[in-house]
């Protein structure tokens, strides 16, 4: 863990936004990357009332601290709102975000335009690992829920929250 802040230094902040529903290896490259670039960076799980997950916010928060407990900078907590109002509550200047592709990045430069224009919270993109291109939590469980085999993509405590969540279904 990077050490506390003091009078003379302040720590480098990003934050990594997205439903995460389950987190995936594509997620994880992100998030690892960002973590050698930021001192600390915030993993912020999306509360969006209007859509029913797979699993609860508490059970994607919790897939996430394990994922990234090797890192030893990462801190995963929920948000509802405007994710500019949570940068602004924490200190937070920068948004990093994956693309996958080019139609990522027509909407991702949208909303990076509107947060800037907001609070003048930059948003940084990173390039999807080529592994990872394809890659999204929606096709993960579409193709684990017909039964096909997603275990390379998912950390193997997720694949296996994963597989017993549809086992219930």
């Amino acid at each position: 863990m990077p050490a506390p802040e003091n009078k003379g230094t302040k720590l480098r902040r990003a934050v990594c936004p997205g439903s995460f529903d389950p987190v995936t290896n594509g997620h994880l490259d992100i998030i690892g990357r960002a973590s050698r670039l930021y001192d600390v960076v915030h993993v912020a799980v999306m509360i969006n009332q209007s859509k029913k997950g797979l699993f609860t916010i508490d059970e994607r928060i919790e897939m996430i601290r394990e994922a990234t407990a090797e890192y030893g900078n990462i801190e995963v907590e929920s948000f509802h709102g405007l994710l500019v109002d949570f940068c602004k509550q924490r200190d937070i200047p920068a948004i990093v975000k994956g693309l996958r592709a080019v139609s990522d990045f027509d909407y991702e430069l949208q909303m990076a335009q509107m947060n800037i224009g907001l609070s003048g919270v930059e948003t940084l993109f990173v390039p999807t690992n080529p592994t990872y291109s394809f890659l999204s939590s929606s096709l993960v469980k579409e193709v684990a829920a017909w039964g096909g085999d997603v275990s390379h993509l998912l950390p193997p405590h997720v694949h296996a929250a994963l597989t017993a969540r549809l086992a219930e279904r």
